[in-house]
């Protein structure tokens, strides 16, 4: 399985982040948690040189600094509310979530920054994701007790 990476809140699709990223890391220097790192040939060819999130690492906590200082482009400007950032989408394996073999896990439910919005409670005290108000900032994932975690954020733009 190859390793799976977040671009910071704003990124473009990967194709036109590609070609007007100039790997200034802006984005990483501004970031307040060092959610944001520079990608190096371990993380991968197509990520070598760009900024890249590791939610397991350090998720992004959607404080909105990076898209502005953003030169090229690649990280959309005008995006301002948390709500509307789109990294990815969190998927919970049933198979390995605590919660949903039995034992009561609200980690990914309370670390969530759209609280009850984004991942929900079912009537089973499972936790369940609206894949149209997730964000994709990685902080369920960072929290998840589950090794490896239970649920993972796919980069937007994977399937």
């Amino acid at each position: 399985m190859s390793k799976r990476f977040l671009r910071p809140p704003g990124a473009r699709d990967e194709r036109h982040f590609q070609a007007s990223c100039i790997r200034c890391n802006k984005c990483l220097v501004i970031c307040p948690y060092r959610s944001v790192r520079t990608g190096t040939l371990f993380d991968g060819f197509t990520n070598m040189g760009t900024p890249i999130i590791d939610p397991r690492r350090v998720p992004c906590y959607l404080c909105m600094k990076c898209p502005p200082v953003c030169p090229s482009g690649a990280l959309d400007a005008t995006l301002t509310d948390k709500r509307d950032v789109r990294m990815g989408i969190a998927v919970i394996d049933k198979k390995t979530c605590y919660a949903w073999q039995g034992t009561l896990c609200r980690s990914c439910y309370e670390i969530c920054p759209l609280f009850d919005e984004a991942i929900a409670m079912d009537d089973a005290l499972r936790p369940v994701i609206d894949e149209k108000k997730c964000v994709g900032c990685g902080m369920c994932e960072n929290v998840c007790p589950a090794d490896p975690s239970a649920i993972i954020v796919k980069p937007k733009g994977e399937k």
